[in-house]
C-alpha cells in the first residue's frame, strides 16, 4: 500500500489484487479510473500507511465493477475530545474540487459519533455531492440532521440547513485498524448502488 504524501491520493494495488486504476497520482489529480463515479475519502494517515479498512472498502466496491478513486485528507485524524478544540480536522478548496468532480462520495470516520458529524458536516458544507457514511460508530440521519446536515430520509428546517451535500445512506460497525467482514462490505455496495441508482432515475 502506498500513497504521495505530497498530493495525499492512495495506491491500493499493493497486496490488494486491485489491477489497472490504482497509480500513483500526479498533483491535483486522483488514482486513474475509467470514470469518476465515487470518490473514498479518509481521514488522514499515520505516517506509514492509510486508516485501515480503507483499501478493503476500496476494493469490494471495485470488485463489483463501481469505478472509485481515493482520497486521503491532508489533515483530520482528530483528537478524542468532543469539540474537536485542537483544530486538527480541515479541507482544502483543492481537495473539494477532487471531490465534486465525482457522482457520489463515501466518507470513511471513526468512533467519536460527535467528530463523525462534525467532519461530515464539515465536508458536505462545502461539497455538493450525495454521500455514504462508513464509521465505527452507531450514528443515524437525525444525529446529522440536527447539526443542519441534509440527508435522505430526516430534512432539517430550511433555515437550520448548513450543507450543500447531502447524507443518503450510513454504513456503521467498520472499525478503524481492523479487517472488514464481507457483510459490511456488501452492506457498502449495497448502499453505494443504491444511490447511485438515485441520481440515474433523476436524470
Amino acid at each position: 500500500m502506498m500513497f504521495d504524501r505530497e498530493t495525499q491520493v492512495v495506491d491500493c494495488r499493493h497486496g490488494m489484487g486491485l489491477g489497472r486504476g490504482g497509480g500513483l497520482a500526479q498533483r491535483g489529480t486522483l488514482s486513474e479510473t475509467g470514470r469518476t463515479d465515487v470518490i473514498a475519502v479518509a481521514m488522514s494517515p499515520g505516517r506509514r500507511h492509510i486508516t485501515k479498512p480503507v483499501c478493503e472498502l476500496t476494493y469490494g466496491m471495485r470488485r463489483e465493477e463501481i469505478q472509485v478513486s481515493v482520497l486521503v485528507l491532508n489533515t483530520g485524524s482528530g483528537v478524542p475530545d468532543t469539540n474537536m478544540g485542537s483544530g486538527s480536522f480541515g479541507i482544502s478548496p483543492e481537495e473539494i474540487a477532487q471531490i465534486n468532480r465525482h457522482k457520489v462520495a463515501v466518507i470513511h470516520t471513526g468512533n467519536i459519533r460527535e467528530h463523525v458529524v462534525r467532519k461530515v458536516k464539515a465536508i458536505l458544507e462545502e461539497a455538493s455531492i450525495p454521500a455514504v457514511i462508513v464509521c465505527q460508530t452507531p450514528v443515524d440521519f437525525e444525529d446529522f440532521a440536527m447539526a443542519g446536515v441534509k440527508t435522505r430520509l430526516v430534512k432539517p428546517q430550511e433555515s437550520d440547513i448548513l450543507t450543500k451535500g447531502r447524507v443518503m445512506e450510513i454504513v456503521s460497525g467498520v472499525t478503524r485498524g481492523e479487517s472488514c467482514s464481507r457483510e459490511k462490505l456488501n452492506e457498502l455496495v449495497k448502499a453505494v448502488k443504491t444511490t447511485m441508482r438515485s441520481l440515474e432515475n433523476q436524470e
